[in-house]
């Protein structure tokens, strides 16, 4: 297994993205966060929002450069959903989902992919089940994170032997994600989901493949996990 180095986690100040923190700082690596949010942990980061995509790209390049140049892998853990009937569901926030979700996760890798050819690094996007099926009052959830399976497909495709790429598609997890939602958008006192730290597991094992080995798609959920297959 490789040496962690300097990994980049959007979404690094809660839910997986924090868990992944402390995975990394545990697996001796160094953690560098993108997160609207302040990180608990001690870690370099920057607070910007991905919807903004200039603002993205030089946040990257900063956390890249206060690592001393170095980076050796990415994790998109960075979400955001908006509940309710499509016809419902003001545009800009429908949009919104989308722009984090998707296009945030691509500003990234964009920003990063020279630096991971460099080091031969690996990045593992975050999609979900439901990016394998659908649900009513979803659609833009879904459509996100469908787009980051295509994505990320094509991506390892594109960049076959120049650096790692898994596609993480995670169930359900304990986290604050489904906080401020309406009772009906919530997951029922008896649902069966993940702790978040079990999931981080898997991603720093992914991070952790030798060039040229590498995991392409992981999907890590509960085994009672209602929404997938």
């Amino acid at each position: 297994m490789r040496p962690l180095g300097n990994v980049l986690i959007t979404g690094g100040a809660s839910g997986l993205g924090a868990a992944t923190v402390e995975a990394v700082l545990a697996a001796g690596g160094r953690a560098l966060v993108l997160d609207r949010n302040a990180p608990s942990a001690e870690v370099d980061y920057a607070q910007v929002d991905l919807a903004d995509r200039i603002a993205t790209e030089d946040a990257v390049q900063a956390l890249v450069a206060a690592g001393g140049g170095e980076l050796q892998g990415v994790f998109t853990a960075a979400g955001i959903d908006s509940c309710g009937p499509f016809g419902e569901v003001p545009a800009k926030a429908w949009e919104r989902v989308i722009t984090v979700n998707l296009l945030g996760t691509a500003r990234v890798v964009r920003a990063a992919l020279p630096h991971l050819e460099r080091s031969r690094g690996t990045v593992v996007t975050c999609s979900s089940t439901l990016g394998l099926r659908v649900c009513s009052d979803a659609t833009a959830y879904c459509a996100a994170k469908f787009g980051v399976i295509g994505f990320t497909r094509a991506l390892a495709a594109e960049t076959a032997g120049r650096i790692g790429v898994t596609l993480l598609i995670p169930g359900g997890m304990h986290t604050a994600f489904f906080d401020g939602r309406e009772e009906q958008y919530k997951p029922p006192p008896d649902a069966k989901l993940n702790r978040p730290q079990d999931v981080a597991a898997a991603v720093i094992y992914a991070l952790r493949q030798p060039p040229g080995c590498e995991l392409r798609e992981m999907v890590v959920c509960s085994s009672q996990e209602s929404s997938w297959p």
